[in-house]
């Protein structure tokens, strides 16, 4: 018999949840939305840092220091192993196999878009996180979500005898068991790592864990570009699955390694009702609410259709294609080089003005290319990609930063769920949304001006505009002690290493 609270015993994916993860995991699906939520009285949103206590086995005095606590160099092979997997199963590998089923761009989308939008199970998950325990909780989820990769490999495997709308149609359905379970168990994942990590480091920890993420995300797509071809087999997206399941299997080895950490006694016996309209008009989360929902907006379809771009209108194929995009994984790693202790020491507000400005730039190049105003140049493609990848980079950190920074530290959990739950939710539409207008422009056909207006054309036209609104949202954020703009630049252009490059610009 599995003892409830005796985490050791599971042993690799033998027994990847109990029957209490496993009853927690139902309840949340069968009962969202409790009318009672654990968070203390709601008077104290503003003012609740110093209740803050944290009760934890090692983590403790190293967080006190300021230091990272023993073990966490786990997180780090865990964010690696899990990245080697879900880049397999919610990127272009997957998007790519969807296409050779003849999905349509709203498919796409739909495919896309279900991982975000299915994180809105973090409001009802958010009641059972303190209860549960952080890693408990969270280890339940990726467990089970590997159970669905494994599942996923054996569709490609039923081209001989399933029509290519029943496989897309099956492929869905695992996708939803997959992004729900993934969906659910991330509520505990931002509040565990903000319990863990000092604040005067959180901009070190997520510098180190982006890089993590982005050289297995690279490595990831290196295996698949080689392993799929020109024009691959079904039998070779089974094994490219296979793959991503294993991978995620080791990850689960690192994340119960990773150091726990209570949540405070009170959290967990509270049954006031969440005041979620409190929290959302608490300024400094309202206006980087908001900055975030248009940044998702804007970038939610942005991974998924740069790809469909090169496949329909370049005519660029598979194993190009990925190598393509693993350029974007070297931008994202980049930014470990270009950022390192920056986001700590200035802030997050000039870091997301200056990554949201050369994003406009980037989409600029890449309606241009749509438009046939610029040649199709491999080695332009290239470089978009590979500063997609770092600013993107440099926005994710900037937001997550800046939301540990300003959320107070009494419902903590519930502040990140409803943050993760509107971005995330903007993440899943926004696809879908692109996706329907792509469809709709392609029905209209082209027409010729100083640009071609296509399909593509107008789809990075919408995100442009959609990056003007977003930089609006950014100038309006709340963070005191951020550096302005411009000593951000004179920092990363003029005093830091990388001002060796300015020698050979053109004078």
């Amino acid at each position: 018999m599995i003892v409830a609270g005796d985490l050791d015993r599971f042993e690799f994916v033998a027994a990847l949840i109990d029957f209490y993860d496993f009853i927690v995991m139902a309840r949340i699906i069968s009962d969202p939305f409790p009318l009672e939520i654990r968070l203390l009285s709601n008077h104290n949103l503003r003012n609740s840092s110093s209740h803050l206590t944290r009760d934890s086995i090692n983590a403790t005095a190293a967080t006190e220091k300021g230091a990272f606590p023993p073990g966490m160099g786990n997180a780090y092979l865990f964010a690696t192993f899990n990245a080697l997997s879900f880049q397999i199963i919610i990127n272009s590998p997957m998007v790519l196999y969807a296409k050779s089923l003849g999905a349509t761009a709203t498919v796409l989308g739909i495919i896309v878009g279900m991982m975000p939008l299915l994180v809105i199970f973090q409001i009802p998950a958010a009641h059972y996180v303190a209860r549960v325990g952080y890693r408990r909780f969270v280890y339940a989820g990726w467990g089970t979500r590997v159970m669905f990769i494994f599942a996923m490999a054996l569709v490609p495997l039923t081209s001989a005898f399933l029509a290519s709308a029943t496989q897309i149609s099956l492929l869905l359905l695992l996708l939803f068991g997959f992004n729900l379970s993934r969906g659910i168990s991330s509520a505990g994942w931002l509040p565990w790592i903000t319990a863990l990590v000092p604040g005067d480091i959180r901009g070190k920890y997520l510098v180190r864990d982006a890089a993590s993420v982005n050289l297995a995300s690279f490595v990831a797509f290196l295996l698949a570009a080689f392993w799929l071809g020109r024009s691959p087999q079904p039998w070779r997206f089974s094994v490219l699955f296979v793959f991503s399941a294993v991978a995620g299997s080791t990850s689960l080895v690192f994340l119960k390694r990773i150091p726990d950490i209570e949540a405070p006694p009170e959290h967990r016996v509270s049954n006031v009702p969440v005041p979620w309209l409190e929290m959302l008009a608490f300024p400094p989360f309202r206006k980087l609410v908001k900055t975030a929902v248009a940044w998702s907006f804007a970038y939610g379809g942005v991974a998924a259709f740069t790809v469909a771009f090169l496949k329909v209108q370049i005519g660029m194929p598979e194993r190009t294609i990925l190598l393509v995009n693993s350029l974007f994984f070297v931008g994202g790693l980049s930014s470990l080089w270009l950022l390192g202790h920056r986001l700590d020491h200035f802030g997050s507000k000039p870091v997301l003005t200056f990554s949201i400005f050369i994003w406009m730039l980037i989409v600029s190049g890449w309606g241009l290319v749509a438009g046939k105003v610029l040649p199709f140049n491999l080695g332009l493609i290239l470089a978009l990609h590979f500063f997609m990848g770092l600013f993107a980079a440099l926005v994710s950190m900037g937001n997550t930063r800046l939301v540990m920074a300003v959320v107070p530290a009494m419902g903590r959990d519930h502040f990140f769920a409803m943050f993760s739950v509107m971005t995330n939710v903007m993440l899943g539409v926004s696809p879908i949304i692109w996706g329907l207008l792509i469809d709709a422009v392609r029905s209209l056909g082209t027409w010729r001006q100083a640009i071609e207006w296509n399909q593509f054309t107008v789809f990075f036209a919408g995100v442009l505009a959609a990056l003007f609104v977003t930089l609006y949202f950014v100038r309006r954020l709340e963070e005191p002690q951020a550096a302005s703009v411009e000593q951000f630049l004179h920092d990363v252009l003029i005093q830091s290493p990388q001002r060796v490059f300015l020698r050979f610009w053109p004078r």
